[in-house]
């Protein structure tokens, strides 16, 4: 189809596109992670006074990493008498997850 034709007949639809210039960065935040595009095309389309921003790239996913906290390490250190970074290293492996990181010291020693 001719693009100056579906130009037009968008436009007798209510429905605008316009590229988004100078996109550097998009990141997508989720419960489990994040999905980075570092290179990505973005176009508004714009229908009924409703703007969508549709993406197109090709992510990256980077998990969540849990906040381990000194607590934490301590604990998993005094049930188990191993060093603290060991502990906090258990405790990552785990996903912050105590009684797992100190079942996990436990069997190894």
């Amino acid at each position: 189809m001719n693009p100056k034709k579906m130009k037009q007949m968008m436009k007798q639809l209510g429905m605008e596109m316009e590229q988004l210039e100078g996109v550097k960065k998009i990141i997508i935040t989720t419960g489990e992670g994040d999905y980075i595009f570092d290179e990505a095309e973005v176009v508004l389309v714009t229908m009924q006074g409703v703007t969508t921003y549709q993406i197109t790239g090709t992510p990256v996913f980077e998990p969540i990493r849990p906040a381990i906290s000194d607590e934490d390490v301590n604990l998993v250190v005094k049930q188990t008498g191993t060093t603290q970074e060991r502990a906090r290293a258990a405790l990552a492996e785990t996903g912050g997850d105590i009684a797992e990181a100190i079942l996990r010291l436990a069997a190894h020693d």
